[in-house]
């Protein structure tokens, strides 16, 4: 792992190879239409301070593969120095979006925006080759879609009950085929009876005295393979005193291509979103997941430029509610209940577009800490991205693998039982390195943590 001890100077004959490589062949640069502000490049001071934090340097080791050599790239396309070749797309690709260095940043360096305004730019300005289009052409067309999804469960329900997941798993054909398929395919939850339809109605009362009137979204991915963290959000919701609303029409939050440079289908799915919460008339609109919550909060500049959607948008997120800082802020009044006769020791894992993204980190440790019996451990490099980062983990497999196996031991190496996991992506990919290193524990989301404690129910 490379670090730095203050300000470096830059590795110039890298970068420089990398822009110019293959130039002849890609010789555009950045459009006029939302290219990443100067202003916000200009403002990193190269300190350095961004390396160790960032995952993808801590795996590769190359500054162009760091959020500093990422922006001396942006500043050279962006003055016409250098064109937006296939070798920066490639540095750009390797960056998960954890915006672990905008926590870092002594300079206030807005990553998360500039990185924002490149991937677009790579969407319509390069060209990727066929089997990268393809690749991202299925899990663009298929993951922000729970309906698509239901439709492929039953013959996925087979393929892993007939022992051929296991099969094709252990060969090890896939793999050498298709690392990105075989990635896809090793993180698939076990499909169960509870994924094929939504299982909670359009309104549920509140438990007593309704204290809030509230819209909950259900996500796509969690709303087919993560009911149960679903049901378990909106008892808890109920128990707490919140009536909630749960629009039928509601779709994916457009985390997935936001975060991927997809704009136009991101701001088709934010529109939607938006148009299913018209007339529902609640204080608050609560998300159980990480990456959606802060996309959802992200309304306001992914529709900045429609004028039939830009104050709405700013409306909606102004209501946006990550549903461990929404129970902080109102305080639960259900009893709670220990979860076993022993002391339950937990480590609470942090996701990056909460701890990052959203800045909320000590809420959900305030809310594991009423429950009866629970001790809580930190983890070292607790703020080191698992590798999940979305769809990251089937773009970017390797770097995303042993990104797994870092968080996973460092998790492990708190003894805890059990894990506690705000985001469905990092469950998948932690429980996935678990499995590879030969360990068994208890991964939930702090709502099922808190729903069993306010029914009772023991581990």
């Amino acid at each position: 792992m490379k670090t730095s001890d203050g300000p470096l100077k830059l590795d110039t004959s890298l970068a420089t190879t990398a822009l110019n490589e293959e130039s002849a062949e890609n010789g555009a640069g950045f459009d006029p239409a939302a290219p990443p502000e100067q202003s916000l490049i200009d403002a990193c001071v190269h300190c350095g301070f961004c390396l160790p934090t960032c995952p993808s340097y801590r795996v590769i080791g190359k500054e162009n593969d760091s959020p500093r050599g990422r922006i001396y790239l942006m500043d050279a396309i962006n003055k016409g120095e250098a064109p937006l070749s296939a070798a920066s797309v490639k540095h750009f690709d390797t960056c998960l979006g954890c915006l672990a260095c905008t926590t870092a940043c002594p300079s206030g360096v807005q990553y998360d925006q500039l990185i924002a305004n490149v991937r677009p730019q790579i969407q319509r300005n390069h060209s990727r080759p066929l089997p990268q289009k393809v690749l991202r052409q299925l899990i663009f067309s298929l993951f922000p879609y729970p309906d698509r999804i239901r439709l492929l469960l039953a013959p996925l329900a087979l393929y892993q009950r007939s022992g051929l997941s296991k099969l094709i798993q252990s060969s090890g054909l896939l793999k050498q085929l298709s690392p990105n398929l075989a990635a896809m395919e090793s993180l698939l939850p076990p499909v169960t009876a509870s994924c094929f339809a939504d299982n909670l109605p359009e309104l549920i009362p509140a438990q007593g005295k309704a204290r809030y009137r509230v819209g909950m979204i259900l996500g796509c991915v969690q709303r087919v393979f993560f009911t149960g963290v679903n049901e378990a959000t909106a008892r808890v919701l109920s128990a707490n005193g919140c009536e909630i609303v749960v629009p039928r029409s509601q779709g994916c939050c457009s985390a997935l291509p936001a975060h991927q440079g997809e704009t136009a289908q991101a701001q088709a799915l934010a529109r939607q979103m938006i148009d299913s919460f018209a007339g529902a008339d609640v204080d608050y609109i609560i998300i159980n997941a990480a990456g959606c919550g802060h996309t959802l909060k992200e309304y306001g500049h992914i529709l900045a430029d429609d004028p039939d959607y830009a104050e709405r948008a700013r409306a909606f997120s102004a209501k946006v509610r990550d549903v461990q800082e929404f129970l902080a802020e109102i305080g639960l009044t259900a009893p709670l209940s220990p979860l076993q006769d022993e002391p339950l020791v937990t480590v609470y894992q942090d996701a990056c577009h909460l701890l990052h993204g959203q800045k909320i980190s000590l809420q959900p440790r305030q809310l594991l800490q009423q429950i009866p019996g629970i001790s809580l451990r930190e983890p070292l490099d607790a703020a080191l991205c698992c590798g999940s980062a979305g769809v990251y983990n089937m773009l970017q497999p390797e770097i995303a693998q042993e990104l797994g196996q870092m968080k996973a031991t460092s998790l492990l190496n708190t003894g805890a039982e059990l894990i506690a996991s705000s985001n469905p992506g990092c469950s998948l990919q932690i429980k996935q390195s678990l499995e590879k290193q030969g360990k068994t524990v208890i991964l939930m989301h702090p709502m099922q943590l808190l729903d069993m404690s306010i029914r009772g129910v023991q581990l």
